[in-house]
């Protein structure tokens, strides 16, 4: 199964370490360095038209983690991985 991201992007369940909120996770330094080092590392991938409110880490075959923003909130994000949607 696979989940729909925005802008055309899905990503495999499977692959998906965890959705989170990008106001309630930015609070907290090591979250901020942790993007930070990612958009570094050229491993952030915006896949919002708006201001992004969630992203998404999936985990690679090797490396470190990808990271995904989404203009979607987490709640949507969940939704549509519970119904598999395409929307």
């Amino acid at each position: 199964m696979y989940l729909h991201l925005g802008q055309n992007v899905v990503v495999a369940h499977r692959d998906i370490v965890g959705l989170f909120d990008l106001d309630n996770t930015t609070s907290s330094h090591l979250t901020r360095k942790f993007l930070e080092r990612a958009e570094k590392e050229g491993r952030v991938i915006n896949v919002s038209d708006d201001l992004p409110r969630a992203f998404v880490l999936c985990r690679r075959e090797q490396g470190p983690p990808m990271v995904y923003l989404s203009q979607l909130s987490v709640a949507a994000l969940l939704r549509r991985a519970e119904n598999n949607s395409f929307e």
